[in-house]
């Protein structure tokens, strides 16, 4: 598995692994909820992050991630590629060649937490609304050695 650059050519297919990704991890979500979130992430949300992806050997994406200004802010991969290491992939290559140390996670997505403490990020916060003020709590995550480091000075 390559890690890639994204072309703005690419944001359609992102856009599938999104929906894809979060029809299967976000039961949360309502239809409207997503429908809402389609173009805000099509039309802003991607030009606001640097991104990358995973293809297949077929060259079709089958994962990605947004980072902007130190934080992971997107980290998707298409359920029928979970467990196959993408998102770890794709999670270290930002903590070690674009200087991640940060990450929110939905709280309800527990699945995601998990994977994210596994990584080795720690709760160091919890707001109760979305980025978008709606009812789906946010826990605001941070590399566990970095709050070591911070404790140390």
């Amino acid at each position: 598995m390559q890690i890639e650059l994204v072309d703005k050519e690419d944001y359609t297919e992102l856009l599938g692994v999104w929906e894809a990704s979060v029809r299967a991890t976000h039961d949360f979500l309502k239809e409207e909820d997503i429908a809402l979130l389609k173009p805000l992430i099509l039309g802003q949300y991607f030009d606001a992050v640097e991104l990358r992806c995973v293809r297949d050997k077929d060259g079709k994406i089958v994962g990605f991630s947004g980072t902007a200004k130190g934080k992971l802010e997107m980290l998707f991969v298409l359920p029928k590629n979970r467990r196959q290491g993408i998102g770890s992939l794709l999670c270290n290559h930002a903590i070690h060649n674009l200087r991640v140390t940060e990450v929110d996670v939905n709280e309800q997505n527990q699945k995601a937490f998990v994977f994210y403490k596994h990584i080795g990020f720690r709760t160091i916060g919890r707001s109760p609304v979305d980025g978008q003020g709606k009812p789906f709590p946010l826990l605001h995550m941070k590399l566990g050695e970095i709050l070591s480091e911070a404790a140390d000075k």
